[in-house]
């Protein structure tokens, strides 16, 4: 009876260490996704994203094109935050993304059309792009 009572103990002490330690893989896995840079000068962040991530992410972009005196971007590019603003996540180089505020004159469609925002022939990302803001406020989805 004894015996039974040790492994008992050892159980209650050893389980709880290897969920640990799984959930400390899973925190760094998530850590390492993207890396998350401060923009000097700014309260933009730049976010590298691993191969992995990208991919897992399935993270897609398009090109901005200009229309008349204005821009447009797919609507899948916009991002609203939580005041209103509204925004879209750059691709100025690799898996690299910047947020930049854009100014959205009307949507039409599947198309949001621009009187600010980046410039034509610049890359947003149109999908990942919740991701992409998880990532750069410290949100991750496992609800830290």
């Amino acid at each position: 009876m004894r015996e039974r009572h040790a492994w008992a103990l050892v159980a209650l002490l050893v389980v709880p260490l290897l969920l640990t330690a799984c959930g400390g893989e899973a925190e760094h896995e998530a850590a390492t996704a993207a890396v998350v840079e401060e923009v000097k000068g700014t309260d933009l962040s730049k976010i590298t994203l691993t191969p992995e991530a990208a991919e897992r992410l399935d993270v897609k972009t398009a090109a901005v094109t200009a229309n008349g005196g204005g821009k447009v971007i797919p609507y899948a590019a916009v991002l609203y935050s939580p005041d209103g603003e509204t925004w879209a996540y750059t691709n100025p180089d690799g898996l690299t993304f910047v947020r930049e505020q854009i100014v959205v004159d009307r949507v039409e469609g599947d198309r949001a059309m621009l009187s600010k925002g980046p410039a034509p022939g610049s890359k947003v990302a149109i999908a990942g792009v919740a991701e992409l803001y998880g990532a750069e406020s410290g949100i991750d989805d496992s609800g830290h």
